[in-house]
């Protein structure tokens, strides 16, 4: 029987709309479906009171790729947003990445060479050859005040346990700089797509069929059917149907609030790095976009134990379920017309840069065999 696509894709996130933006391209027929009501997966962005809300948490586009960084230019033009985000503990103001100006505000100190002493000392006064765990790899790297303000809780409440229950391997390096730079990325590339992303997607996927609120899993046999080949973005062991066990994740919930202020935070990004407050940070969208708007809009983001039926975002790359990814990428491997992509389909964090680098790469390898 023919089928009526070339690719069915499963969800209409960033890698799906690569692929299918480059399939389309090559004059293959597209056919797009995901499970929620509106196409751009996590860094689907919507307008509120003239506002842009990053829906599921901020997302900014960075990436030292230049072919990457000319591929997204093609669908949106980006704005000079660089990300500076503050760390507030318990009332007190922090710039991150930890640099100059943070330890200026921590120590005094004014030079380099005294931020290397303060920093040298503590690591010497509680260094461990062989760490253990998250805690004892951490104070290694900065010491314990900036270990206590600025990692401790932050990380206790983004992975829902003590750092030291949590492997050392999760923190291996830490960015440290000695200069009053507040830039958080090192890429050369940086910004936000003016009009929000929901925008660049539509872009992408332009002229090339969509249905949401669908689920492929719920009818897999009829879905299948349709398309010679499927891109399949959902998670990799729901794909086999839990054959050896649940993948974890961590989870993720918004607490978003119209204010009638100008200006909450200064800042589109604070992170509480205090155990005792419960979200991880605050959002003030507008920033993003330099907004003036009379009103402005943030995000309360929790951290939260993830359980099926829960919407996954990052996943738990231990031991425990690195072993039974690599079972289910056995399965993978081996399927002769299924391309899993993306953070769930990979079981990988991503950033947006490396998606959409993963997918052009895999697209590039189907056109070619097909």
């Amino acid at each position: 029987m023919q089928k009526k696509y070339d690719f069915l894709i499963v969800g209409a996130g960033l890698y799906g709309a690569v692929f299918a933006h480059e399939a389309k391209k090559a004059g293959k027929t597209c056919f797009i479906i995901d499970k929620r009501k509106h196409i751009g997966g996590n860094i689907y962005t919507e307008k509120v009171a003239d506002i842009q809300v990053h829906r599921y948490g901020a997302h900014i586009f960075h990436t030292s790729n230049k072919e990457v960084w000319r591929y997204v230019n093609q669908f949106a033009e980006f704005n000079r947003f660089t990300n500076s985000p503050m760390a507030n503990y318990k009332g007190e103001l922090y710039n991150l990445p930890f640099n100059m100006n943070t330890f200026n505000k921590m120590w005094g100190v004014i030079t380099p060479e005294e931020a290397m002493q303060k920093i040298q000392q503590q690591r010497n006064d509680s260094y461990v050859d062989y760490p253990r765990n998250l805690e004892e790899q951490a104070i290694n790297l900065v010491g314990l005040d900036v270990y206590e303000k600025l990692i401790r809780g932050y990380t206790e409440k983004q992975w829902g346990r003590p750092c030291h229950e949590l492997p050392a391997l999760i923190i291996r390096r830490l960015p440290v700089r000695f200069t009053y730079d507040n830039n958080y990325f090192n890429d050369p590339y940086q910004g936000i797509p003016i009009g929000g992303y929901t925008a660049m997607v539509e872009k992408m996927i332009e002229g090339i069929e969509v249905q949401l609120e669908t689920d492929y899993l719920a009818d897999k046999t009829y879905w299948d059917s349709v398309a010679e080949h499927i891109v399949y973005t959902g998670p990799v062991d729901a794909y086999y149907n839990y054959r050896f066990g649940v993948l974890a994740y961590r989870s993720l919930t918004f607490d978003t609030e119209l204010l009638d202020t100008d200006n909450y935070q200064g800042n589109a990004v604070v992170n509480y790095t205090d155990s005792e407050t419960p979200y991880t940070r605050i959002i003030e969208h507008k920033h993003f976009e330099f907004g003036t708007q009379p009103q402005t809009i943030i995000t309360r983001e929790y951290s939260v134990e993830w359980k099926l039926g829960d919407e996954p975002y990052y996943p738990i790359n231990d031991e425990q379920n690195s072993m039974l990814y690599a079972k289910y990428k056995q399965l993978a491997d081996v399927e002769p017309y299924v391309t899993f992509g993306g953070r769930l389909g990979e079981y990988k964090y991503y950033d947006m840069d490396q998606v959409i680098a993963a997918a052009l790469c895999r697209v590039e390898e189907v056109l070619r065999e097909t």
